[in-house]
């Protein structure tokens, strides 16, 4: 089936999307360095963001499936972009866990999260820069 959404550029530079099975809008605006005002999501900023709740959801679902519970782990996600052509070059995200785990599951959950489905969708020119912290 696959998932629709729709869109209407609104002029300014911005874009309003809805994703049509919950009725949830985003606007995306151009940043600063491209001639917008950086108000809102650029669409690399989604990218970006979609990598890191990408990982998330999959370590979620992936500990829950094994009973390990992964608490409310936090995440900061860093997008550098490139030029000539202008593009992401590098995205950083820095997951933050405060659950122990054992090796094993601070590996499988590493694992899991760096094959993700966006993840394995981004142009291997992109570097994905990766880090987990852990409590223990």
């Amino acid at each position: 089936m696959g998932t629709k959404i729709t869109g209407k550029y609104t002029g300014s530079l911005r874009n309003n999307l809805i994703h049509n099975q919950s009725n949830k809008t985003i606007i995306t605006d151009a940043p600063l360095d491209n001639n917008g005002k950086g108000e809102s999501f650029s669409p690399t900023d989604l990218v970006a963001a979609a990598l890191g709740s990408c990982m998330l959801t999959i370590i979620a679902i992936r500990a829950n499936s094994k009973n390990i519970n992964i608490g409310n782990p936090t995440y900061e996600i860093k997008k550098h972009m490139g030029s000539s052509p202008r593009k992401i070059s590098v995205i950083e995200v820095n997951i933050n866990f405060f659950q122990s785990f054992s090796e094993d599951q601070k590996s499988y959950l590493e694992k899991e999260a760096k094959n993700c489905p966006v993840a394995l969708s981004i142009d291997s020119s992109i570097e994905q820069r990766i880090t987990f912290n852990y409590s223990n």
